[in-house]
């Protein structure tokens, strides 16, 4: 906010592309009184090929404070995909009506653990207190209304919205959110 109240031109770029929704999903645990933890989430349109990923200005970003406390980080990232999710399947349904077929949205996670729990990978032992976002989660992707992957915290576009960084990150990622 800081940011848009010292450059009052600044402007989110769309550039063209598939019109694939993406989704960038991170949690930072125990950051915050009462062992809560801040979820975080970055969609937007891109391309079909990650590899030449396109990425064209934020269609949703959510930066909250659960409500509950976690558990583990695993528990936290779960929720902030759930968190996530929800708010994925209305712009899905949206681009579809639109004429934009959509494969399974990639939902990006920076927690292996989650991601496997997720995809069926790790067997879910004794968090048994993530049960009922879980079990949504992998009825979305047994749909393939989702797609849930793991990526690199370092690329991850939501990870600037839940943890604590210098000014310095601050200005060298202000290009990728703001468009001056």
């Amino acid at each position: 906010l800081n940011y848009c109240a010292a450059n009052p031109g600044a402007s989110a770029l769309l550039r063209a592309s598939d019109m694939i929704l993406h989704n960038h999903s991170d949690a930072a645990y125990l950051v915050v009184a009462q062992a809560r933890p801040r979820a975080g989430g970055y969609t937007f349109l891109g391309s079909k090929d990650s590899s030449r990923q396109i990425h064209s200005g934020p269609i949703t970003i959510i930066a909250k404070v659960t409500k509950h406390a976690m558990a583990s980080a695993a528990e936290a990232e779960i929720a902030a995909l759930f968190m996530n999710a929800r708010g994925i399947l209305p712009l899905r349904a949206t681009l579809e009506e639109l004429g934009h077929p959509q494969p399974p949205t990639p939902a990006q996670a920076d927690s292996n653990t989650a991601s496997g729990i997720i995809n069926g990978i790790f067997k879910q032992d004794r968090s048994k207190a993530i049960g009922m976002r879980l079990y949504w989660l992998v009825g979305r992707v047994e749909q393939r209304q989702l797609s849930v992957c793991w990526g690199s915290g370092k690329k991850n576009l939501a990870g600037y919205l839940t943890k604590r960084h210098p000014p310095s990150h601050h200005k060298r990622l202000r290009p990728v959110y703001l468009h001056t």
